[in-house]
């Protein structure tokens, strides 16, 4: 999906189990930019919201960019996101049902656009994960004995 992927928000696939994707742009400053040109972005503890029929995405860090002057960025500001009226209502619906959260997933280049790839997600429970994890190792050692076998 990705041409360049900048960051990974690996703790969200662990966290919840996403059931839509979405991709949308995403309104940056210029230093802003530039820092993600540098890979200076981290994704991990940030969620995206709604409001006013507009999608935020909330606690995102990109770190300040070196030789921005004057110009420098707040590096946890909100920043808007870019997506089409008939996606944003139908994420509202999604996320309007009970224990659904939208969060991004990565953030990536698609020819030459900053683009975040968003998740629509249910939050797991410890036992949850703790099954995903035995079922990985599981697969993992089948793998491993197929291999083996050739």
């Amino acid at each position: 999906m990705s041409d360049a992927t900048i960051a990974q928000n690996r703790r969200a696939r662990h966290d919840y189990e996403i059931l839509a994707r979405f991709e949308a742009g995403i309104v940056l400053t210029g230093s802003e930019i530039k820092s993600v040109r540098e890979h200076k972005v981290q994704l991990q503890g940030s969620y995206a919201r709604i409001k006013d029929g507009e999608v935020w995405l909330i606690g995102a860090h990109i770190a300040p960019y070196r030789n921005a002057g004057y110009a420098a960025h707040d590096p946890t500001r909100d920043r808007k996101l870019l997506l089409h009226k008939q996606e944003i209502r139908r994420i509202a619906r999604m996320v309007e049902e009970k224990g659904l959260t939208l969060v991004p997933l990565s953030m990536y280049f698609k020819r030459g656009k900053a683009k975040v790839e968003l998740g629509v997600g249910r939050g797991l429970k410890r036992y949850d994960k703790r099954e995903a994890l035995k079922q990985r190792d599981q697969q993992r050692a089948l793998q491993e004995a197929l291999h083996r076998r050739r």
